[in-house]
């Protein structure tokens, strides 16, 4: 072999692998292990979450014992025993307060995310640093300023003090994710909107919107979540009128023992909104976190 032959060989190899790519539609097959090893990992994740839904469906006594029997009986008493308690109060306050705040953290991560990105301001990697140091000091240091404030402002066990402190939590995040995403708006879009005389308004609501729609609904789910799953505040700066379903299922363990079939019927009950939206918005998930990935 001469010494032109084998510096082009794996040229020639690298360009058959990427014709072969190519050939099945730009996406390499996975082996049969690796599926079967995709699979078992899945079914790893997945199967706490539906062990918790099954015990829900049964009685106390058949979900306390040990090994627990998922071939007990079926019963639909652990969810007639949670509205009986009026769970739904606490299901509306947490649907409140976090899509309000979703809302409210995406009105202001958008234009800011813009600034950072499209049209980069002055030292614009500071800007980004200082959002990132607000989440440096854990949640826990600020309970107590922030109860203090609240307390004196009048505000405590109010839903709109959790969409204030909700928002103020996840905006860097926001931030972060929407200027990653939005830099991946072609230029030439907001130029032609420019040289047409479309305003700001008009640029953020008809053209960057729909172009970042996936990365829109990946930070909306992320905030979503992240609202919907917090505790710290809700406990202690909510008595009955703002609780929320986090608060609600803490009820569960008490002095008396831990009514483990109730608290799963509850943690599915509360579990329902998050896995909805997230099916609902899997599509615009996948390509929203994926986003400048592979260049």
């Amino acid at each position: 072999m001469t010494t032109q032959t084998a510096v082009a060989a794996p040229g020639a190899r690298l360009r058959k692998a990427l014709r072969r790519r190519e050939d099945h539609g730009g996406t390499p097959r996975l082996s049969p292990l690796w599926t079967f090893v995709a699979w078992l990992a899945t079914l790893a994740f997945f199967a706490p979450v539906a062990w918790m839904v099954l015990t829900s469906f049964h009685q106390e006594a058949d979900a306390a014992t040990n090994p627990p029997s998922p071939l007990a009986p079926v019963t639909f008493d652990q969810y007639k025993l949670l509205f009986s308690r009026d769970i739904t109060p606490f299901l509306l306050n947490s649907t409140m307060a976090s899509v309000i705040s979703t809302l409210l953290v995406l009105v202001l991560a958008v234009p800011t995310a813009y600034a950072l990105s499209i049209k980069p301001v002055r030292k614009w990697t500071d800007v980004m640093f200082f959002f990132l140091s607000t989440k440096f000091l854990p949640a826990i240091a600020a309970l107590l300023p922030v109860y203090l404030i609240v307390k004196d402002a009048g505000m405590l066990d109010n839903v709109w003090t959790l969409i204030v402190l909700y928002t103020a939590m996840n905006l860097p995040i926001a931030v972060w994710m929407m200027r990653s995403f939005l830099a991946e708006v072609p230029k030439e879009i907001l130029e032609a909107a420019e040289v047409d005389g479309a305003g700001l308004p008009t640029v953020l609501l008809r053209i960057v919107a729909p172009v970042a729609m996936p990365g829109l609904a990946a930070t909306s789910l992320i905030c979503f979540i992240f609202s919907w799953n917090e505790f710290m505040f809700a406990v202690n700066l909510t008595a009955t009128n703002a609780s929320t379903a986090p608060v609600f299922l803490v009820g569960f363990i008490t002095s008396e023992g831990l009514f483990l079939a109730r608290l799963c019927a509850a943690a599915t009950l509360v579990s329902l909104p998050v896995l909805i939206a997230g099916f609902a918005a899997q599509d615009k998930l996948v390509r929203g976190l994926s986003l400048g990935a592979v260049k």
